[in-house]
């Protein structure tokens, strides 16, 4: 069965607390660095509240962010593990030839030669590129997402056409 795009992108999630002025860490999850601007408005866990960023600085590879109405440890406690994500009509497109990983997840995978591989349920990056872990029926299969394997992807059909290598979803493939 296949998914239509998801109505909100996730830009970050929550780890947890940080002082005691409604500081939380966040770890980021997006290549726009407008997101946590103060002003910016962010969509809160599964319910869709929106919040108001108010302040974001740098913590290691993660950021310190304050949200308006929250201005204490008490307060920001139970936005621990929420994830933070905007309206998907927000997101840029992405630049020609390249995609988002929301855009890649769910979509269903077919092989000039093997034929219906299965459907992406995840997306793991090696020091080489993008792997889409894609699950069929029988199998889970790694496959490298690079040009020399992709036909076309149809982000709006949910599809990938791939050419894969003779063997390669025998060698890549799990059960």
């Amino acid at each position: 069965m296949s998914h239509g795009l998801p109505e909100s992108v996730v830009v970050g999630r929550v780890i947890r607390p940080h002082g005691l002025a409604g500081e939380v860490v966040v770890e980021v999850e997006s290549d726009v660095e407008e997101r946590f601007a103060p002003g910016s408005t962010l969509i809160i866990g599964a319910r869709g509240r929106s919040i108001e960023v108010i302040g974001a600085r740098p913590f290691g590879d993660r950021l310190l962010v304050r949200f308006a109405g929250l201005d204490d440890r008490g307060a920001v406690e139970g936005l621990r593990g929420l994830e933070l994500s905007v309206p998907r009509q927000d997101v840029p497109a992405a630049p020609a030839g390249s995609f988002y990983r929301f855009e890649l997840l769910d979509c269903e995978c077919r092989d000039a030669r093997e034929g219906e591989l299965g459907r992406v349920v995840g997306i793991h990056e090696d020091g080489g590129g993008l792997l889409l872990e894609v699950a069929g029926p029988e199998r889970r299969v790694l496959v490298p997402f690079v040009d020399a394997f992709v036909v076309r992807v149809d982000v709006d059909a949910r599809r990938i056409e791939l050419d894969l290598p003779p063997g390669l979803v025998d060698i890549c493939g799990s059960t």
